[in-house]
């Protein structure tokens, strides 16, 4: 009689575990982001950012504040 194979069941476990949290990650920013459009893709308004400056991106302004 064979014996188990603990160590891939492990790993498949692991690895089922691991798609089902991207896939809730992905989900969250669909959900985030609204309008189901990919990240990088601009909008009506095009390359202004969300005050009306041009370059300004909702990305760029939350990440120049280190504190």
């Amino acid at each position: 009689m064979a014996t188990p194979n603990y160590g891939y069941e492990k790993r498949q476990r692991e690895l089922a575990k691991r798609k089902k949290k991207e896939e809730k990650l992905k989900s969250k920013a669909e959900r985030k982001h609204g309008d189901g459009e990919p990240d990088g893709v601009d909008g009506p308004e095009g390359s202004d950012g969300p005050a009306g400056v041009p370059g300004a991106d909702a990305d760029s302004a939350s990440k120049a504040d280190p504190s």
